[in-house]
């Protein structure tokens, strides 16, 4: 049966968010500058799925960054970049698709053709798949994008309006990936998506390996709780160089008027209690991303921060680059 939302909700709410993101922090050093062949990763947005500020908010969290763009924050995104083939993807199609897809563009080592080799989807929450709307024909009309999904993603995609307009219309194709099995992006690069536990309404929900020549990272943006997952999260630190990992909420105080059990995600002091056994090599692989507007670790030099920066882990910042 078909679920069909409503579309100009859908699309008023998602064109808010994107107001809200649509400025990015200056760049910190870049974690691993890559050489001129070498593909890499960009952080092209770090907040959760309302992005930072949040839409409705006028608390402190919120209330300097309306009046300071610089304080702004896009939503969770990584772009990836191969110099040799100048082949581009974004991961994750959040409400600031437009102002990521142009940083994209804008990365060294891409092709000089405004096009790129498609967008790779973790799940059906509102940050993370809704600015495949701007792929329609009311904006870029695009033609024949990949998008890269896991089965019940796609059927979402396919089965349930506007999106199956997009299908129909062939301004999107899908791709479907398979639970644990490598997908090719191209001779250097490969993406390994993963399930993991999460409210999974209308999609099931991964993370990705992402792997190049030399150096592999773990994308996490979303996830319920590390005990909750098949394999260890430590396992999978094992196998990779960084890892970017869900920091939606700092603790279990940041939203008081919400019940968090109907959000869960693991708090970054949860994570930090997990991760502190580690060896320090492990502990310094680890980003956090994904991350509330109500969370402090959001904040430059704030008390949050600098916790995480003690425990011997890492805040995700948007220009951040990692080598592959």
């Amino acid at each position: 049966m078909r679920v069909k939302r409503s579309l100009a909700i859908l699309i008023t709410g998602m064109f808010l968010a994107a107001v809200v993101g649509c400025v990015q922090q200056p760049a910190m050093e870049s974690i691993n500058e890559p050489g001129p062949v070498e593909p890499y990763l960009e952080v092209l947005g770090v907040a959760q799925d309302g992005g930072a500020p949040h839409i409705g908010c006028e608390k402190a969290c919120c209330r300097d960054r309306w009046n300071d763009p610089d304080q702004w924050h896009r939503v969770v995104s990584l772009g990836l970049v191969d110099p040799v083939s100048g082949e581009r993807w974004l991961f994750e199609a959040t409400p600031d698709l437009p102002h990521q897809l142009r940083s994209l563009l804008q990365l060294p080592g891409g092709s000089k053709r405004s096009s790129f080799e498609g967008v790779v989807l973790t799940h059906a929450h509102i940050g993370h798949y809704p600015g495949l709307m701007y792929f329609g024909r009311e904006a870029r009309g695009t033609d024949g994008v990949p998008v890269f999904a896991m089965p019940r993603m796609a059927d979402f995609l396919e089965t349930n309006g506007p999106w199956d307009q997009l299908v129909g219309l062939g301004n999107i194709e899908i791709v479907r990936l398979a639970n644990g099995e490598s997908h090719r992006l191209n001779d250097r690069l490969e993406v390994i998506p993963f399930r993991v536990p999460h409210r999974d309404e209308y999609s099931e929900t991964v993370g990705y390996r992402i792997v190049g020549p030399n150096r592999s990272v773990l994308f996490i943006p979303d996830v319920d709780k590390w005990q909750t997952m098949v394999t260890p999260i430590e396992v999978l630190l094992e196998e990779v160089d960084v890892a970017y990992l869900d920091g939606t909420f700092f603790d279990n105080a940041e939203l008081p008027n919400r019940d968090m059990s109907e959000i869960p995600h693991p708090f970054i002091i949860e994570s930090i209690d997990r991760f502190g056994p580690l060896p320090a090599s492990q502990r310094a692989k680890i980003r956090f991303i994904h991350l509330n507007h109500s969370n402090q670790a959001l904040v430059a030099d704030s008390e949050a921060q600098q916790r995480i920066q003690e425990a011997g882990m890492s805040v995700a910042v948007e220009g951040e680059r990692v080598a592959l």
